[in-house]
């Protein structure tokens, strides 16, 4: 990776995209260590942004195109090249406030600086763009021909069709097509208040003082959904007056209803909002253990507890997989937020979309593993939460109905919620296009009485 510190919005762009090929980079976390290295004013900041996500979000699509304007197979153009291509052809397709010539000579530029090729390559970017340029200039671009709509959506929202196929298996042709779209739009940041210390409408007020647009979430109360804007570097997040967390996130929590004085054990907690959101539930009292298996996210959760003045919050290092014998039958609440494909939160983080299908198989069978250990560590009477950031029922449901089906004494528990209604088995799929919240599954169950 370079050592450049990046002069404009499209170089520190490109450099969180090389990144990202280069070092597997997440998005966010590459475009942070960029925008902090370029100090660029507000616009170009979100100018960046845009580039980095809209240039992920799109890139099996902005490939398609790419091979339709270069006479060079995809192969075979640079990896820093190809990125820079991709970025430029972005702005031509989708940024219409863009005027072709900055978007071209920007790009060229780029590939002249960081492609470490010579001046044939930057002559043929120069003309693979200038090529795409008059074809959206003249509303020419190619027409995507696709065999049927599984096909479509994946090539236009940039899925892969092995996902929007199991979708459209599990949700229906037409739900599928908007959980793609969903994964390409827009998406605000989701602000928790945190009522200890404030009201919302307070929160609101500080969020907007300091530039950033801040709506109500419709279905719950104390959920802002904020646009424009570094919600982290406001004086109300430095005073632990919100916390960044997504309402499905919020509503695990809700779900699982700690009250004041129980114990409660959050068994996967990083990055803490679970722990934290039921910590707040608990006025003080009481206890939440927060554990993981990594010494540094420990370390951000306590951070985190003393930003937001939580007292009742422990952090303890343990794999949730692994038996704990001292813990059994001790908590009145287990919350276990399992290690999960992440598939429902694509639209935050776009690049998890191209992960190996391999990768995920073993997946279900790990769930089960921690589900069916942390079910050890739960009262007579208590509550225990399966949770995931994953909208595939087979680690989902499957994995809930196969513990109940194995685990007589325990149960289903009813509950419901303004978001999604009367949930009578206890579980819930929450979508982003139906809720407005990440992808998430939520399922509650009770450990019956002796």
């Amino acid at each position: 990776m370079t050592g450049n510190r990046p002069r404009t919005a499209r170089e520190a762009a490109a450099l969180a995209l090389f990144a990202m090929q280069e070092d597997g980079a997440w998005s966010d976390g590459a475009l942070h260590q960029q925008l902090a290295a370029a100090a660029l004013s507000g616009r170009d900041a979100a100018l960046a942004s845009r580039l980095v996500y809209g240039t992920v979000q799109n890139e099996m699509l902005l490939d398609w195109y790419l091979r339709h304007f270069s006479s060079v197979r995809l192969k075979k153009i640079a990896p820093r090249v190809r990125a820079c291509l991709r970025m430029g052809l972005y702005q031509l397709i989708w940024m219409d406030k863009v005027p072709a010539h900055a978007a071209v000579d920007e790009t060229v530029a780029l590939v002249r600086r960081y492609g470490r090729v010579d001046s044939r390559a930057v002559s043929f970017a120069n003309a693979v763009l200038r090529h795409a340029a008059d074809a959206a200039q003249q509303s020419e671009l190619p027409v995507l021909d696709c065999p049927d709509k599984e096909s479509y959506y994946a090539l236009r929202y940039s899925h892969p069709e092995w996902l929007v196929r199991l979708w459209s298996a599990q949700f229906g042709q037409k739900l599928a097509g908007q959980l793609c779209a969903a994964d390409n739009a827009d998406t605000p940041v989701s602000v928790r208040v945190n009522l200890t210390k404030t009201t919302v409408e307070a929160a609101r007020a500080a969020l907007e003082g300091a530039g950033i647009a801040a709506q109500a979430h419709p279905a719950f109360e104390d959920i802002l959904l904020c646009m424009g804007g570094d919600v982290a570097a406001t004086a109300a997040f430095q005073a632990g007056e919100i916390t960044v967390q997504d309402a499905a996130s919020a509503l695990a929590a809700a779900v699982a209803d700690p009250k004041p004085g129980d114990t409660v054990l959050d068994c996967c907690a990083a990055p803490g909002g679970k722990s934290f959101a039921m910590a707040g539930r608990m006025q003080g009292r009481g206890s939440v253990t927060a554990c993981d298996i990594y010494e540094h996210k420990l370390k951000r959760i306590q951070e985190g507890a003393v930003r937001l003045g939580l007292t009742n919050i422990r952090t303890a290092l343990q794999d949730a997989a692994a038996p704990r014998e001292e813990g059994v039958g001790t908590a009145d609440v287990v919350l276990c937020d399992v290690p999960c494909s992440g598939l429902g939160i694509i639209r935050k983080k776009p690049e998890i979309r191209y992960k190996d299908p391999a990768e995920l198989e073993n997946l279900p069978a790990l769930q089960a593993k921690i589900l069916q250990n942390c079910a050890r560590y739960v009262k007579p009477g208590g509550t225990l939460v399966y949770s995931t950031c994953t909208i595939l029922q087979r680690e989902n449901e499957d994995v809930v109905r196969a513990f109940l089906a194995a685990n007589p004494d325990f149960a289903p528990a009813p509950w419901e919620h303004k978001v999604c209604g009367a949930r009578e088995d206890g579980m819930v799929t929450l979508l982003p296009p139906v809720h407005q919240t990440d992808g998430f599954f939520i399922a509650k169950m009770r450990k019956k009485h002796a």
